[in-house]
């Protein structure tokens, strides 16, 4: 059966309902001066809210993206170190239920944003944003870096490396990014220490010279290895590094990477990454708005984005006679748990040289539409209705992290990145929330023109 007519007939006879909210416009100055919250309750506390119960029929797109989005927000609220006498105060876990104790830095910057959601739309007031935000940059200042930048790991409860986990330059970029929007949304104190710690980050220690490219990784055991070589979620890293107010890295590196230009069928062409993950065109963009915008050779990073969140999709509608669960309604490749476990090689064409370097086995991520819902809200929206219908996918924080029909296999754990990705962007979408923060802070706006990505000026 068409599996894209089923589920239109299907949700032809739905019922509707409306799911709204109102902003918190204002932003007060904190009620107290408490550096920690006086809370007692335990680090990484267990789900305070059972799963979601089944739902008979569709319901409406804006009450599937208020489902996703307040479930996704739980989990960086509930599953942080929430114990105020413990080092690792605000350090959010990388994933739940599975790898329990550890946390990700990434998680922790997608975490720091989702609590401005959280309080413009009502899940918490401000005064309990601010302290959570206050106590997680505290936390921030007395972790061991390394100029500046952060492993990748860490121990929950101690802040301490884990895994022996790699500094990483990628992660320490998606923890700025979160540091910088919520010292821009929450001012006072958090601010000062957000741009203490994004001051603290020694950009050019992370850069080769010889190559001018950034390192991905740094252990003391072993030194720096891999280079951001090919295009990637690496943009915010140039940004960011251009707009230091302490050191700063000019333009070569931004355009030093490869841009290898592919297309999918007769779609557009578009400047590709290695694996064709989907996440690759997203992740820069929950922060950065790109949107008319055009660097000095004529890139446009937010079409490239819009092209290949197409190319992702119109994959997906030419591969729905070859698999059981991708298809129209179920699309997005991207890196994820699978049946085997984690794997990063989940994308989809052009990828590499040869469009031979993605992986495909047939699991697709919610987070992989939901991630692109600003470049193609009308194939993400009709995703979503696909995903709230299936109750298997269904858990405590909204959809957990991907599923393989063919396989007949749920995952149960979700992933912070996963989560973050589709919570920012989900606020993106409605009103542009974290892309006006964001956008507002020198830094960044430094950051852009110090690349030469320009605003296009309105005819």
């Amino acid at each position: 059966m068409n599996k894209l007519l089923f589920w239109n007939l299907l949700l032809g006879i739905a019922l509707l309902v409306t799911a709204c909210y109102a902003p918190n416009e204002q932003r007060p100055a904190p009620t107290s001066n408490v550096t920690l919250p006086s809370t007692t309750a335990v680090s990484v506390p267990e789900p305070t809210m059972s799963a979601p119960a089944p739902t008979p029929t569709p319901v409406n797109d804006e009450a599937i993206i208020a489902y996703e989005m307040q479930a996704a927000f739980r989990f960086f609220w509930e599953q942080a170190n929430t114990n105020p006498d413990s080092p690792g105060y605000g350090l959010i876990r990388d994933r739940y239920p599975g790898s329990a104790g550890i946390a990700s830095i990434a998680a922790v910057g997608f975490g720091l944003s989702a609590i401005i959601v959280g309080v413009e739309r009502g899940y918490i007031s401000y005064d309990q944003g601010y302290e959570r935000v206050l106590g997680t940059l505290q936390t921030l200042t007395r972790m061991e870096r390394e100029q500046g930048f952060y492993y990748h790991f860490v121990d929950v409860e101690s802040g301490k490396r884990a895994w022996q986990s790699e500094v990483s330059s990628i992660d320490t970029a998606i923890l700025m990014m979160g540091v910088l929007s919520v010292g821009q949304y929450f001012e006072h104190s958090v601010q000062q220490l957000a741009d203490e710690l994004y001051a603290g980050v020694n950009w050019g220690w992370f850069l080769d010279p010889d190559r001018q490219m950034f390192y991905m990784a740094y252990r003391p055991e072993e030194g720096f290895s891999g280079h951001w070589d090919f295009y990637a979620e690496q943009l915010m890293l140039y940004v960011l590094a251009a707009g230091s107010p302490t050191y700063p890295v000019d333009e070569r590196p931004y355009y030093s990477f490869i841009r290898h230009v592919g297309r999918y069928g007769n779609g557009e062409p578009f400047i590709h990454s290695w694996f064709g993950s989907l996440f690759t065109y997203q992740f820069s963009h929950a922060w950065i708005d790109f949107r008319n915008r055009i660097d000095a050779k004529g890139v446009d990073w937010f079409a490239n984005s819009v092209a290949a969140s197409r190319a992702h999709y119109d994959f997906a509608v030419a591969m729905d006679a070859k698999y059981t669960t991708l298809g129209p309604n179920a699309w997005g490749l991207t890196a994820c748990d699978g049946p085997n476990g984690y794997e990063g090689r989940y994308g989809a064409p052009p990828s590499g040289y040869d469009n031979r370097a993605h992986l495909i086995d047939d699991t697709v991520p919610p987070a992989g539409a939901i991630g692109s819902i600003i470049f193609t809200p009308a194939e993400s929206l009709q995703a979503m209705r696909y995903y709230y219908s299936l109750e298997p996918l269904k858990g405590v924080y909204g959809f957990n992290d991907a599923f393989n029909l063919s396989r007949n296999w749920y995952a149960t754990d979700v992933i912070g990145i996963d989560k973050g990705i589709s919570l920012l962007m989900l606020a993106n979408y409605q009103n542009g929330l974290i892309h006006r923060i964001t956008m507002a802070h020198p830094a960044i706006l430094a950051g852009l023109e110090r690349l030469g990505i320009e605003q296009l000026q309105e005819e």
